[in-house]
């Protein structure tokens, strides 16, 4: 406890201090005196921070027992006092008796400093509401946040609030690029004789409270009209301000206190930021909140509040009360373009380069600013191109702290020569210990060595940041690849085509006109303003068409639930178009948003297919035009969701039924580009008597099918049959179809109207079935089977994988 006691006159500050120098006592006293009690201690070297004793910690919860007893919310140097004062059986009690000190009066004195102390803040000074701490020189204002000390004439303000001007002269604030003209236009409010409060309104990230941060800049250097010269630009905190208000009248108190010191004071400009959050604010059952109590003193210029809010709050809160909304004088905030966003970054760069030891290139700046406003919707610059900056520079940061992979080695070869080390001495194997011992100091010298080699290394070269690091921050947060092209991944644009023809059989010339719009979006040379790509997939029914959106997902977008498929028969209805896009505001489902928008929202970048687009409604038609012109649709709660960064396909079978009459005449039935040509001017005359003009100009293209011959039936049926060969494998059955059951299955199932779904029908009758019965019956049995074809029927040759000899057919089916 003596050296609590010393601690406390070291201080030099405090109400403990002051009140021991009342009574005559210093520290050259109490010290002398303690050392003639406890002396010295060995000279021995301490490590780390001593112990602390039993009665030490005892003071402690006496500390903590007088603030609790005083109503204080903190613990300061007169409740250490007075827990001193109390464990009598301590060394610091004792030093105090044998300087004729009374114990009893030393109490009477610190409550007696504490009552000179007490400023009486109305919600502070109340029963219910705790002190605030006295400042190191023993006057209470030091406020619990680190914010920096106000007056002692404003305990309510310092309390609750915390000084932006005082905050910019001690160069804790950053930088504000730009916003001249809002900063003037806000001076120009403020030296109005009434209605002389301006609020900030704009959307979120736009710079509302930079603008405030530059005017506290502005009055600090000075650049503002002689009544503002002399201003403090308070920040007031509301929620601090509510928060512990247990009963009626409390938070009026604490409110009043504040209007009545700014009265006083005539140099305080408020500023509150969400300054909706007034409206209800301390509001319960007979109680009025903040809004109705400001009312009063904003009208007659008493006080003058700047606020900042969003659009949508402003109207949502503050416009709905007409009184309040004429005591200010609105300022809207626009988003900075994208030269001032630049602008505005470079300026905050230095920064975030000291705060991530990193540089910036000016290649990095520009790339954030461009990049976000491209890629990230829904948000605003500069915010999100700060983020980026932010981010990366992060990232570059954490790339360098960890420890390089030979330090790492070495730490293991390290751990194995010790614990070799300590198993030859168990062994008694001394003169291999002795080795060991060498081999892990020398080791460790090298370590040693190393490791500091790499700290310096770290710290002189600081890692770089640029365009490319800001462009994966972007495909991390989106999903959208931004990043230039690896060797890797121009392979596989460049040859999807190639890939992809395996699995869409017989649609080349469909295949190529995809290609090409997926190309354009990754050399980054397609209108930004419109989807990658916009699609009508036209055709009979069944030649691929859904499957090629499919795959064109799961190839390029990362897989199959990159499709966001829109079945449109669902849409017949006009009133069908709240699904699509949420429901109206009175509605039930008004804030789940809709089944499209919803999704394309958390998956950007993806394929979004609109199937048999020809059953939907005309009015729902006409919500795709603003996808496919703008790339952007509205939802019903006013987001704009973003379509740019998608491939928009539509199927359709408008056409199918002419295709269908012209193979019964008998000449559709050749394979010859004669054919093709008619059916696409069929196809083509149809969709343009169906679909709007407007529509129809919108479109890519307008990608026609061909219908399957023979030789894409063969391969359709392989590529069927490989799936099945696949999933029978995990069950060790092997089956392999030669060419009597390949020909027959594709006699049987060539339709030209029908497309390929026949085959898929048969294989599910010929193969599947049959098979489904054999290993009900033999669930364990490992067999190889040949299918082929026989007299009309299809025949299962199999043989015994133990044997290898060939049974007699089974499994015949007609």
């Amino acid at each position: 406890t003596e050296h609590v006691l010393l601690g406390l006159l070291k201080l030099g500050q405090g109400i403990a201090v002051n009140v021991l120098r009342n009574m005559n006592l210093d520290y050259e006293a109490i010290r002398a005196e303690v050392e003639r009690i406890v002396g010295f201690g060995p000279e021995i070297q301490v490590y780390g921070d001593p112990a602390l004793t039993g009665k030490v910690k005892k003071v402690f919860e006496f500390a903590n027992e007088e603030a609790a007893n005083l109503n204080h919310n903190y613990v300061g140097t007169e409740h250490l006092l007075l827990a001193l004062l109390r464990q009598t059986d301590g060394v610091a009690a004792q030093v105090l008796e044998n300087l004729s000190v009374n114990l009893k009066e030393v109490r009477k004195e610190v409550l007696k400093e504490l009552e000179t102390f007490n400023l009486q803040l109305p919600p502070i000074g109340s029963s219910s509401s705790p002190q605030q701490p006295p400042s190191s020189n023993g006057q209470r204002g030091q406020q619990d946040r680190g914010a920096p000390p106000m007056s002692d004439k404003m305990p309510a303000l310092r309390a609750y609030g915390h000084d932006l001007t005082e905050i910019c002269r001690d160069g804790k604030m950053d930088p504000v690029i730009g916003r001249k003209d809002e900063v003037e236009r806000l001076i120009l409010i403020l030296c109005r004789r009434r209605k002389n409060n301006p609020v900030l309104i704009g959307e979120a990230g736009v710079g509302k409270t930079a603008i405030v941060e530059g005017l506290a800049q502005a009055i600090v250097r000075g650049e503002v009209p002689d009544n503002l010269r002399k201003k403090k630009l308070i920040s007031l905190d509301l929620t601090l301000m509510i928060a512990g208000t247990k009963y009626r009248g409390q938070f009026e108190e604490r409110i009043k206190a504040v209007m009545d010191e700014i009265k006083k004071n005539g140099n305080v400009l408020l500023f509150i930021d969400e300054i909706h959050t007034i409206v209800g604010a301390g509001a319960a059952e007979g109680a009025i909140d903040a809004s109705n109590i400001l009312k009063p003193a904003l009208s007659r210029g008493e006080i003058q509040c700047i606020g900042a809010t969003t659009l949508d709050e402003y109207r949502k809160h503050i416009e709905k009360d007409p009184a309040l909304e004429r005591r200010f004088q609105k300022i809207i905030v626009q988003p900075p373009s994208i030269e001032e966003s630049i602008a505005i970054l470079g300026g905050l760069k230095t920064k975030y380069e000291e705060h991530h030891k990193c540089v910036y290139t000016e290649a990095a700046v520009k790339a954030a600013v461009y990049q976000s406003e491209r890629y990230i919707s829904g948000r605003f610059l500069p915010d999100k191109a700060i983020d980026l900056l932010d981010e990366a520079g992060a990232k570059a940061r954490i790339s360098i702290m960890h420890q390089p992979s030979h330090l790492t080695q070495l730490e293991t070869k390290i751990e194995e020569a010790r614990i070799a080390k300590e198993e030859s001495i168990g062994r008694q194997e001394y003169e291999k210990a002795a080795k060991l011992r060498d081999t892990e100091k020398t080791l460790r010298e090298e370590l040693q060595k190393n490791r500091v080699e790499w700290e310096s290394h770290k710290d002189e070269h600081q890692p770089i940041v640029d365009e490319e690091d800001i462009a994966n921050i972007v495909a991390k947060q989106t999903g959208i690849p931004v990043t230039r092209l690896t060797e890797g991944e121009t392979e596989k644009v460049l040859k999807m085509e190639e890939a992809l023809q395996t699995q869409i059989i017989g649609q080349d010339d469909a295949l190529k006109t995809v290609c090409r719009a997926i190309r354009r979006s990754r050399a980054d040379i397609k209108d930004p303003n419109r989807p990658i790509g916009a699609f009508l997939f036209l055709g009979p029914t069944g030649v691929g068409k859904t499957h090629m959106a499919r795959l064109l997902a799961s190839h390029m977008f990362g897989g199959e639930d990159a499709l966001i498929q829109v079945d449109m028969s669902e849409y017949m209805e006009k009133f069908a178009i709240s699904r699509m896009t949420g429901s109206p505001p009175g509605y039930v489902g008004y804030e789940e948003g809709g089944q499209l928008t919803e999704q394309v929202r958390r998956r950007p970048y993806s394929v979004v297919l609109f199937d048999e687009v020809e059953k939907a409604h005309p009015d729902v038609m006409n919500l795709l035009l603003q996808i496919l012109e703008e790339g952007r649709l509205t939802d019903s709660v006013g987001r704009k969701i973003d379509f740019r960064n998608t491939i928009v396909i539509m199927t359709s079978n408008l056409g199918a039924d002419l295709i269908r009459k012209s193979t019964e005449v008998g000449f559709g039935v050749k394979e010859n580009i004669l054919d093709y040509k008619a059916m696409q001017e069929k196809i083509e005359g149809s969709v343009k008597k169906h679909f709007k003009p407007e529509f129809i100009n919108r479109l890519d293209g307008l990608v026609i099918f061909h219908t399957l011959d023979k030789a894409a039936l063969r391969k359709v049926v392989d590529l069927e049959f490989s799936k099945l060969k696949k999933r029978l494998a995990s069950k060790k059955i092997e089956v392999s179809l030669d060419d009597l059951a390949r020909d027959f299955l594709v006699e049987k199932g060539y339709m030209p109207e029908m497309g390929a779904r026949p085959l898929r029908r048969l294989i599910e009758q010929f193969l599947e079935d049959p098979l489904a019965e054999k290993l009900l019956q033999e669930p364990n049995l490992e067999k190889k089977y040949i299918v082929s074809a026989k007299d009309g029927k299809v025949i299962f040759l199999d043989q015994d994988v133990s044997t290898g000899k060939k049974a007699e057919p089974t499994l015949a089916k007609k």
